[in-house]
């Protein structure tokens, strides 16, 4: 028995957060909140014109994700034995202080505090943890025309920026899974592994396990 009611999967980009998350939901049979990210109409724009579409950007995914999460995961409470999302809204945060400029940061700062106020947070959070150079290749193999630019350097801004952002968490169990090579997709064996783990109970803080 999986004794979270709402589980969060976070990940850098190419992680694999987005396939754990619905194997997990239908395992569970739980309701599944997966980032809406494929028709914003900023992010193709973004990869090819950094300095121009950052700011735009992240004002329409802090957005999108704030009505997402406040929308259905308070629906959901109410009839959901579980719930499982692909994504926590702190990585609006996250991603803003890499992509904006001081100016633009500290404007998006201001609102997104007043925002998240009003987003549940996990009784669990996963994250996933992949080297940078197996991030390249899941993302060269998925061949998303918009991420052909996404550089070591970008994606390792964003890992530790995650893993910055933990060391400040309160309140948050987080559970940080060394997945290297490891496969949950295609190997049911290793799937089954992440579900016993969540099986358990963990304290509040960081909690490490290498797959």
């Amino acid at each position: 028995m999986v004794p979270y009611k709402y589980i969060a999967i976070e990940g850098c980009i190419g992680a694999g957060k987005t396939e754990l998350s619905k194997l997990l939901a239908k395992r569970l049979n739980a309701k599944s909140v997966l980032e809406e990210f494929e028709d914003n109409p900023f992010l193709p724009k973004f990869y090819a014109d950094k300095s121009r579409y950052s700011f735009p950007l992240e004002m329409s995914f802090l957005a999108s994700r704030y009505h997402q999460l406040t929308g259905e995961l308070q629906q959901g409470n109410l009839f959901e034995k579980h719930i499982v999302a692909d994504y926590i809204i702190q990585k609006c945060l996250l991603f803003s202080r890499i992509t904006l400029d001081p100016e633009e940061y500290n404007l998006y700062n201001k609102l997104f505090q007043i925002i998240q106020l009003n987003c549940p947070a996990p009784d669990l959070l996963v994250y996933i943890f992949r080297d940078v150079n197996q991030l390249l290749r899941n993302i060269t193999r998925r061949n998303r025309d918009y991420e052909v630019n996404i550089d070591a350097a970008y994606l390792e801004n964003i890992q530790n920026g995650y893993l910055n952002m933990f060391k400040n968490q309160v309140n948050q169990r987080i559970l940080l899974l060394d997945a290297h090579k490891f496969d949950y997709v295609n190997d049911a064996n290793n799937f089954e592994i992440i579900f016993r783990l969540l099986q358990q109970e963990y304290p509040v803080g960081v909690t490490r396990i290498a797959l």
